[in-house]
């Protein structure tokens, strides 16, 4: 069983022919709005990935409440843990680029409601060798409560540092398992940019230090990952990316239903890559994750 303790947004979404620079005004092509939220987009990966997932999140008392939640509903995530707030459903604004690169602005609303005590009540009900996955759209003092919960209940705990704030790289070490990508290892290791043979000095000091398992995800050059003491590498696919936006939310999803559901750690890996590819091939968060048969079909 996976419990994703996380957001739920309505993307709002315009393509653009290049991203504007700071102050810029460019011409947009396209509007469309989808279901979204890092939460909402890794419980969606993880049940299509064919695991069982419970979503716990708030949406808000509007129209987009509704919207927000809809594909969950259909792939039958358990939804018993989205409660309902007074404040609007978040949003988010992205754009994308003609070269399939975004720039996202998030706005919380409802999922800036989500209290230490949904956490504790939703670890409550987990059992050892559970997965608790989370990640930095709602409060960290939620998820700050969530990891302590889940470590003493012995559930393993997968955190997705994103996006980067303040206590990231602290609430990143009460995990089990860290998921980063190229800039959040960064802000892990220290603030600086690191070239790939810099890379992996850091996630071997990183993981000496308390034996956490480290993923960072590298976009077209695909995974690094070490686990006890063992260095890792997985590859995607080769494509042609038409929309970025949620690849990184599949490749967590799958990757966790993969090794809950009892695939060997480089395999995993590979199929959670592989499953962030194809994300980048449809426009939208969760319009583009796509449907176990279709990833295991790609591998």
């Amino acid at each position: 069983m996976i419990t994703v303790l996380g957001s739920i947004n309505m993307d709002l979404v315009a393509t653009v022919s290049r991203l504007p620079k700071p102050g810029e005004t460019v011409t947009g092509h396209t509007f469309t709005t989808a279901a979204g939220g890092k939460g909402a987009n890794q419980a969606l990966a993880a049940q299509r990935a064919g695991a069982q997932v419970r979503m716990v999140g708030a949406v808000g008392d509007d129209p987009f409440a509704a919207q927000a939640t809809a594909m969950m509903h259909v792939a039958a995530v358990d939804m018993r843990g989205v409660k309902n707030s007074p404040s609007p459903t978040g949003t988010a604004v992205i754009l994308v680029g003609g070269d399939g690169e975004n720039m996202i602005a998030v706005v919380p609303g409802a999922n800036g409601t989500v209290s230490s005590e949904d956490a504790r009540a939703c670890v409550s009900t987990m059992k050892k060798g559970d997965y608790l996955l989370v990640q930095l759209e709602t409060p960290e003092e939620a998820v700050d409560t969530a990891l302590d919960a889940a470590r003493a209940r012995g559930v393993i705990t997968v955190i997705n540092i994103a996006p980067l704030t303040a206590r990231a790289a602290e609430l990143g070490r009460k995990a089990d398992i860290v998921i980063a990508n190229e800039t959040e290892f960064e802000l892990l290791a220290g603030g600086k940019s690191l070239n790939a043979d810099e890379r992996i000095a850091a996630l071997k000091r990183l993981h000496a230090e308390n034996g956490q398992t480290i993923i960072v995800t590298l976009g077209a050059e695909g995974v690094v990952a070490i686990r006890e003491g063992q260095l890792h590498r997985a590859q995607g696919l080769k494509i042609e990316p038409v929309d970025t936006v949620g690849a990184g939310d599949t490749f967590c999803g799958y990757f966790a239903a993969s090794l809950e559901g009892g695939l060997p750690f480089d395999k995993a890996l590979r199929r959670a890559a592989v499953a962030g590819s194809l994300a980048c091939t449809k426009a939208g968060a969760q319009p583009s994750i796509p449907l176990a048969a279709d990833v295991d079909a790609a591998i």
